[in-house]
């Protein structure tokens, strides 16, 4: 009885025993089952986002495609229409030709025949109809604001000439033009005096090919010798790898985003993972002329090699630009949204740290607007600010004289100057910006204008900068 007993209670043990397992197991079932049920949830969710995110490439890819092609239909209409006038006038002067060959075929007699056609002959005749090529004179032409005025001449006084014929292209090889890897020559037709004026350029190559041909009213004649214009300026794009996460950088543009990247992340995800390679091909495809270059940096010395560093954290919602400034003088300009409420502008070393503000440090200068809560217009640098008493402009106009120690900021629509940092620059620095709750946009490929230059000259020695924060940094 009692080894019966001992054998049931050792039964009943190994089934409560048992029973534990089985309960732990139904536990670890419906455990993952709900992790099942959230992956499942979180990876379509993450699905949708990166759909959205194609999506969204692809209607740039689109939007850039329209673009390219209305510009291309609009080059090419110009072209033919040019070629459509020069047909037609050189049809009526054909007709002309022929009738005066017909009249002097009625002729009879020889003399009269060779006194009113004076030895006619039809190909000299008709060389005399095509007008020489111009002669662009390089020192007449000038370079400035953006806009290049080309200068030129013709080789002999013909009063036949109508118009001009200016061609141009961007390049970024001096010296002759080349024939592969160069832009399509844009055309601009009916100039009736003997120089035009190209405006509101964005120099975003070195350099600008220019040729120039005559027309009469039958036929237009060989182009110029091309001349080759220096147009170098500062081009620089936001440097998106070191960004803050909390701000969505694209090129020339930089948004707060309040996601804190995710968005960001996601997008960028899908563009390397699933839509890179075609869109890459398509973008190619859908831009002209040579790739840009790699942006390194400005200057005459050797590129400056900027190395990887950590992207900017915590409050430091900055965002720097790709491309360094070690010599020369350059400007940009920046557009702020009418909401923001939070944004900075400048420079700063390379060396700035990822937790650091502009401003804040002996390594960054920039003037500051803040329109939350109270609206305040400083300039700041090494944590010292100055008030400023101006009116923010909607553009501010960033002048950078590497060389000579300064850094100026300009109302870019009247060129009134904000404030003049005067310093020594001990490193590179590279362009700057502060954003929250808002958005920028740049203007780069840009020349020091004029009236800048002017002002620079007769402004130096001005308070522009307070004593507190006129610093040498050594």
């Amino acid at each position: 009885m009692d080894s019966q007993k001992e054998a049931l209670q050792r039964i009943i043990s190994t089934l409560a025993n048992k029973n534990d397992e089985i309960q732990n197991f139904i536990d670890t079932l419906n455990q993952t089952l709900k992790g099942v049920q959230e992956n499942s949830s979180n990876i379509l969710s993450e699905l949708d986002e990166e759909f959205d995110s194609l999506y969204s490439i692809l209607d740039d890819v689109k939007e850039s495609m329209i673009s390219s092609i209305k510009q291309e239909q609009a080059r090419k209409s110009q072209e033919l229409q040019s070629q459509l006038s020069q047909c037609n006038s050189a049809l009526e002067n054909s007709e002309e030709l022929l009738e005066f060959a017909t009249r002097s075929l009625d002729i009879k007699e020889a003399e009269e025949f060779s006194k009113s056609n004076n030895g006619f002959r039809l190909s000299p005749f008709i060389e005399t109809k095509v007008p020489k090529a111009p002669e662009i004179d390089p020192a007449e032409c000038l370079v400035a604001d953006n806009s290049v005025t080309v200068a030129w001449r013709m080789p002999e006084e013909d009063n036949k000439i109508d118009h001009f014929i200016l061609e141009y292209r961007k390049t970024n090889f001096d010296g002759l033009p080349r024939v592969k890897d160069e832009r399509c020559w844009e055309i601009i037709d009916n100039i009736k005096g003997t120089e035009y004026t190209l405006s509101g350029l964005r120099f975003d190559s070195k350099y600008m090919n220019f040729r120039v041909r005559a027309c009469n009213k039958a036929v237009a004649g060989e182009c110029s010798d091309p001349v080759t214009l220096e147009t170098k300026a500062l081009n620089f794009s936001l440097d998106n790898s070191s960004s803050h996460l909390n701000l969505r950088v694209e090129d020339t543009c930089v948004e707060w985003d309040p996601t804190g990247g995710k968005g960001q992340e996601t997008k960028m995800k899908g563009k390397e993972n699933k839509g890179s390679t075609h869109v890459t091909s398509l973008r190619k495809h859908t831009r002209s002329g040579t790739p840009s270059p790699k942006r390194t940096s400005v200057g005459s010395r050797p590129p400056a090699v900027r190395g990887s560093r950590d992207r900017f954290t915590g409050e430091s919602y900055t965002v720097l630009g790709d491309t360094t400034i070690e010599s020369g003088q350059h400007y940009w300009e920046v557009k702020a949204q009418k909401d923001c409420k939070s944004y900075s502008v400048g420079v700063a070393y390379k060396t700035l740290g990822k937790f650091d503000q502009l401003g804040k440090t002996n390594t960054s200068w920039c003037i500051h607007v803040n329109n939350w809560l109270q609206n305040t217009f400083v300039a700041k640098h090494n944590n010292k600010v100055k008030a400023l008493d101006v009116p923010v402009p909607e553009r501010i106009g960033v002048f950078c004289d590497f060389d000579g120690g300064q850094l100026s900021f300009y109302d870019a629509n009247s060129k009134q100057l904000l404030y003049s940092f005067k310093t020594k620059f001990a490193q590179p620095v590279l362009p700057g910006f502060m954003v929250w709750c808002g958005g920028l946009s740049l203007s780069t490929g840009m020349q020091v204008p004029s009236a800048v230059r002017t002002l620079q000259k007769s402004e130096n020695g001005m308070t522009g900068s307070s004593s507190s924060l006129n610093i040498v940094t050594q």
